[in-house]
This record gives C-alpha cells, sequence and structure tokens, in this order.
C-alpha cells in the first residue's frame, strides 16, 4: 500500500472515530434552541452569568454565597445531622457507595490548600488536587459551564466559613468502579470542558435562564435519563430519572407527563417556594433542592429559569398519565377500589386520611392535598412509597410541612397495600407496587 492510501486509511478511521465519539456523545443542553452561540466575552447584551442586578454593590463573599446557593452544594456536601459543606453524604448507587468530600476550608481534610487552579480543575474538569480525578456525582460535566468568575466567587465563600475537620468515609464502589483514572476516559467522552456560550437568537432572560439550569442549578442532573456509559442522554433531556430511589420527573413542555399543562405562575411558585397548589409539594431530593438553593434565588432568576424550561421541547414520559385532578368522592365507601384493597384502605383510614381527606383534597393545608400530584399519578408509586417511608419536613415560604414517617410503623406488605390504594383513589392509573418493591426503595436511600 503507498503512502498516500495508509495517509487516507487512517484519515477515514479518524473520520469515523470522530463520528463514533459524537454519536455517543450526543447532543448538547441546550442544543435544541438552535442558532449561533458567541464567547462570553462577544456578547453584547445584558451578561446572563453571574449574580442578578440585585446584588451588583455585594461583596465579593456576599456574590459567592448567593451563586453557592444556586449550585446547591450544600445539599450534597452535607451529611444528615452534619456540619453544613463538611461532607459526608452517601451516594448509594448500584455499584457501591460513594461519599461526598468535606469543602470547608479545612487543610488536612477539606479544600484549605486549594489554589484558585485547583478549585477550577475540579470545578470544571472533574479533577481534584494532585491530580486525582473525581467522579460525576460532583456534576462538573454541568458545572464546566460555569465562568471561571462565579467559580472563583464560590470558592471566596466557601473559604469564609469555619474549617470543619471531617474526613470524608472511604468509597465502597466494586471493580472496574473503583478505577478512578478510568474517569479520565469517560470525561474525555462526556465532560466538554468548556464554559458557558450565549445563543445570539434568544434574548438575555434565556439565556441567563440557560446559564441558571443548565450550569448552576444542573437540573439535568437529576431530571435526565443517562445512557450505558452513565452519561447524560440529551437526546431525552428532561424526560424525567431516578435518584436515590426517588423519581424526579419529567419537566419538558409536554402537558400530560411533562409541566406543559402548568403555568408559568404555578412553575414559578414550584421551584421558589416548592409548591404550587394543584401541583404538589416537593420533597426528597427535589425538597433539598428548593431549601437549600432555589428559594434562595431572587424573583428575577426564577421567572428566568420558567422561560428557559418553557422552551425545552415536549418528550412524553411513556409510563406517565395525564394527572387526574378530580377530587376523589367523599365517602370512603365510594370511589375506585372502595373495597378491593382493603387492607390499604384501613392503613389510609387510620394514619392518612385526617390530614389528606378522603377526597384528597386537605382540609388543614394545601401542602398535603393530594389530588392532581404527579406523584399518586405514577403507576410506579415510588416517591408515594418514599414519603411514607421518610415522611418529610420543610420550612417553606409558604409555612412549615410535616409529613411523619411511617418506614419504622408499617411493614413492606402494608406500605404497599397503602400505596397502591393511594395511586387507585387519586390517581390517573393505579401501582400494583409489591412488599419487594418496598423494600428495593428502602435500600436505595439507605
Amino acid at each position: 500500500m503507498s503512502g498516500q492510501r495508509i495517509l487516507v486509511a487512517i484519515a477515514a478511521i479518524a473520520v469515523v472515530a470522530y463520528g463514533g465519539i459524537l454519536f455517543v456523545r450526543g447532543p448538547g443542553p441546550s442544543d435544541f434552541a438552535g442558532g449561533d452561540r458567541v464567547v462570553l466575552a462577544n456578547y453584547s447584551a445584558t451578561n446572563p452569568t453571574g449574580v442578578p442586578p440585585e446584588l451588583a454593590n455585594a461583596t465579593p463573599v456576599q456574590r459567592g454565597e448567593y451563586l453557592t446557593r444556586a449550585a446547591d452544594c450544600e445539599a450534597c456536601h452535607t451529611a444528615k445531622g452534619g456540619s453544613p459543606y463538611a461532607g459526608g453524604l452517601a451516594f448509594v448507587l448500584p455499584f457501591g457507595t460513594l461519599y461526598s468530600t468535606n469543602i470547608t476550608p479545612d487543610t488536612d481534610t477539606g479544600i484549605g490548600n486549594y489554589s484558585d487552579a485547583d478549585f477550577l480543575n475540579a470545578v470544571h474538569s472533574g479533577i481534584g488536587r494532585g491530580g486525582t480525578r473525581l467522579y460525576p456525582a460532583m456534576p462538573y460535566p454541568s458545572y464546566t459551564a460555569m465562568t471561571d468568575a462565579d467559580a472563583l466567587a464560590i470558592k471566596a465563600y466557601l473559604f469564609s466559613l469555619k474549617p470543619v475537620k471531617a474526613a470524608a468515609p472511604k468509597n465502597t464502589l466494586e471493580f472496574p468502579f473503583n478505577q478512578r483514572w478510568l474517569m479520565g476516559i469517560w470525561s474525555f467522552l462526556f465532560n466538554p470542558d468548556k464554559r458557558f456560550e450565549p445563543n445570539t437568537q434568544r434574548g438575555p432572560e434565556w439565556n441567563r435562564g440557560a446559564y441558571l439550569v443548565e450550569a448552576m442549578a444542573h437540573c439535568a442532573e437529576c431530571h435526565t435519563p443517562r445512557n450505558l456509559f452513565l452519561a447524560l442522554d440529551n437526546r431525552k433531556k428532561f424526560t424525567g430519572a431516578v435518584q436515590a430511589g426517588w423519581r424526579a420527573y419529567n419537566i419538558t413542555s409536554d402537558r400530560d407527563s411533562g409541566v406543559g399543562a402548568w403555568s408559568e405562575a404555578e412553575l414559578a411558585q414550584y421551584l421558589a417556594a416548592g409548591h404550587a397548589d394543584g401541583r404538589g409539594t416537593a420533597s426528597g431530593p427535589m425538597g433539598e433542592a428548593v431549601d437549600h438553593s432555589l428559594v434562595h434565588l431572587t424573583p428575577g432568576d426564577i421567572a428566568a429559569m420558567v422561560t428557559y424550561l418553557r422552551t425545552v421541547p415536549a418528550i412524553a414520559t411513556a409510563d406517565l398519565p395525564a394527572p387526574n385532578g378530580s377530587p376523589a368522592p367523599v365517602s370512603h365507601k365510594e370511589g375506585p377500589a372502595a373495597d378491593l384493597n382493603p387492607r390499604g384502605k384501613a392503613i389510609f383510614e387510620g394514619a392518612c386520611a385526617s390530614c389528606h381527606d378522603w377526597t384528597g383534597v386537605s382540609p388543614i393545608t394545601p401542602f398535603a392535598t393530594l389530588t392532581g400530584t404527579r406523584s399518586v399519578n405514577d403507576p410506579t408509586a415510588a416517591n408515594v412509597v418514599q414519603i411514607v417511608l421518610a415522611g418529610a419536613q420543610r420550612q417553606t415560604p409558604g409555612g412549615r410541612m410535616f409529613m411523619p414517617a411511617f418506614g419504622n410503623a408499617y411493614s413492606d406488605v402494608e406500605i404497599a397495600a397503602v400505596a397502591n390504594y393511594v395511586t387507585t383513589r387519586f390517581g390517573s392509573k393505579p401501582s400494583t407496587i409489591t412488599s419487594k418493591d418496598v423494600a428495593k426503595l428502602r435500600s436505595d436511600v439507605r
């Protein structure tokens, strides 16, 4: 074979390989919008990054605090009952358990020795100080779009905190997932390591919303399914996924399985307060995202997020029917499954009806209303089971929400029965969850 043919063959192989990488990688987070993109320095409209106008005169630490809230760092870097940002939160995965790290400025167990370059490398590239590869439980494939200025503002805030000496427990990942060097290959494929580029065909509010949703709040990390390599599959963007045993639902503009039927006010209310009348109340990981992050954002930033989310193309989630928005019959003797599930009905009567009512419309607080909520209209009943197991306690802008935990009071058989009763009575499609399913859901969040 001549030298020219060898070069042609090598070029052909390179083209095929590059095409394969692009296919596996899939589209970018906001490629759905089309349009032209420019580097931030060449963008002539209002800068969509940084803090909102209300904080234009804030100190660097105050700006960093706002951006740290927007990036929701506390939720993942705080163990239950532990010090904020001191790490130790367990991420239970099918192949072992990961623990979040200490990001207080402690020099022994935290990030006190991190230089600016070290911090940017971790946030953008998933490489810790000393070259240690981070697992994408740290959402650096989303944070990679964060500007250097915003990332360093977050560092300034974290370094203003009191150092906490707290070493993270040792990870218990199985082979080959315990081989950190593999994350280098994964990052090559799935982390673009590229800062946010505004879309010149979209307005400033849309671009601000894109920056907040995709880079800072990293909504896709929970609401977008993952591909075979556990990277985000943007071909199914925002169609929902399962996180720590909880189901993060479809937030595309699909009217039945997504949020397309929600008004802008409802969507804004849900993001800002974790509750929207007739739509539901956030709990589990979403409740934490609201309480630690979204509740601290300005109304303008919440509105920008809504503007962006409204443009995400509608993609239906096949197993999610349109929610049933009609109250159930007043009498416990009427309605679907009135006598088909006596165990579930008895448990609901004894432990649930006083707050949730037989109609599903709570006479006590709108936070307890079941009618119209996605969780009771989910035939997997995953979130119904989780809320029964773990309960919920949140201080929302609209008042205190409290739901007691029944995980220790009822068996897996009983929890399955009441979950199936609730979805049958108040939802569009009944669930058929079993005690084995409940046991699995218990283990997913343990």
